[in-house]
């Protein structure tokens, strides 16, 4: 009998861990329809192959042409065009920042979504995949690249931002791309006209796009024990011509011309998709992903939403567009609400800072980060692979095998 129920117990142990190991139900695209992201140019090519996909995706264009979406919806032939459309890669498609046709890969993105939101929305989704990397990835590469960690009484006193900066010139790419903005963004035009702006922006992004996240973190990022480090990691973009101008725009107007540039608009949902404070997670972070968050923040530099550092202080870390909530009328809180993204938030500051002490996360395998860049869908899709009918098919299998082999 004792060993009848010893024999029952490691067949219990041994089926539960082959149903464990092996996937009983159906994953991924075999439930409800749920297809794994592509990006949008590759998705646009799929859908101009199949001529009932090519066909309404032209509609939906023609529809968008300037109207607004309670407009568009009014037409059955519009209406129609999107609900085919959301059945299509299209809907689930995700772009790649930095990619080759990142602009066409946006331009695409946004040509089905924006027809698919109640007017403005504060918060958008991103159109960018997921990121999956983490800091700790970064300072294993920064640390082999600039030989940090050997002295930490050396690393305390140091100046990490100049640290930085001469890190950066010992590679090639970091070198010619830093070199390139600020010769721009220091080239005066005129008397009345401090530097081209545009063309600063434009190789700000350059810099930032292209070269590692190892070189231009710790310029961005660095820790200061001293005002004269906190105004060189302050200086690290050239505001007076990136960030600065004679007056401070009103917030919400400079978040709609940010949302009139299909670039603009999605460094700023990404932002919000991967900064946004939460209060239910361990890092403050939506995704508890510092690596996202400070990457989403680097993406918006060179863009008429550029922030940066508002002062030198090397104690309090806060960081804010160029703007104000002067004038906003009745949509004053809604302003400062935006704002409040910038200068007040925990988990922007929280990863600022695990960056500048050189630490990270350690979150448990066992609650896998929620993955806010998704864009909801209508249906639902069950997210545990062990149901409660495979549940009972293992424990009833198990059960009869135990009896026939107690009853021997």
């Amino acid at each position: 009998m004792i060993l009848a129920n010893a024999f029952c117990l490691f067949f219990f142990l041994d089926e539960t861990l082959r149903s464990l190991a092996s996937p009983s139900s159906p994953q991924g695209p075999e439930l409800h329809g749920w297809r794994p992201p592509v990006d949008c140019v590759r998705a646009n090519e799929l859908c101009a192959a199949e001529s009932n996909c090519s066909s309404r995706y032209r509609t939906l264009r023609q529809c968008l042409a300037g109207r607004d979406r309670n407009t568009m919806l009014a037409n059955k032939e519009c209406q129609a065009a999107l609900e085919v459309l959301q059945e299509s890669p299209l809907y689930d498609c995700r772009c790649k920042r930095g990619m080759k046709k990142e602009l066409q890969c946006l331009q695409i993105y946004w040509s089905i979504h924006l027809g698919l939101t109640e007017g403005e929305e504060f918060y958008e989704a991103s159109p960018y995949e997921p990121v999956t990397a983490r800091l700790s990835d970064i300072f294993r590469l920064a640390s082999i690249f600039s030989g940090t960690g050997a002295d930490p009484a050396v690393s305390t006193k140091s100046n990490h931002c100049l640290d930085a900066a001469k890190a950066c010139n010992l590679n090639d790419n970091c070198k010619k791309l830093r070199s390139s903005y600020i010769s721009i963004c220091n080239r005066e035009i005129s008397p009345t006209e401090r530097c081209n702006r545009r063309k600063c922006h434009k190789a700000l992004r350059q810099f930032f796009d292209r070269v590692p996240s190892e070189y231009t973190y710790r310029m961005l990022f660095c820790s200061c024990q001293d005002q004269a480090c906190a105004e060189r990691r302050r200086q690290t973009i050239l505001p007076s011509c990136s960030y600065e101008d004679k007056e401070k725009p009103n917030c919400l107007d400079l978040r709609s011309l940010c949302r009139t540039d299909h670039l603009c608009r999605s460094r700023l949902a990404d932002f919000h998709a991967n900064c946004r404070a939460s209060y239910q997670t361990l890092t403050s972070c939506p995704t508890d992903n510092y690596q996202a968050c400070l990457g989403s923040y680097a993406g918006m530099i060179g863009f008429d939403i550029t922030p940066n550092y508002v002062d030198s202080s090397p104690t309090g870390i806060v960081v804010s567009p160029w703007c104000s909530c002067r004038g906003s009328g009745n949509m004053e809180e809604e302003c400062e609400k935006f704002l409040k993204d910038f200068t007040e938030n925990p988990c922007l500051r929280n990863a600022i800072q695990a960056f500048g002490n050189g630490t990270d996360v350690n979150l448990s395998p066992k609650s896998p980060p929620f993955q806010a860049t998704q864009a909801p869908r209508v249906d639902k899709t069950p997210s545990l692979p062990d149901d409660l009918s495979d549940s009972t098919s293992l424990g009833t299998s198990v059960i009869s095998t135990c009896t026939s082999v107690q009853a021997s």
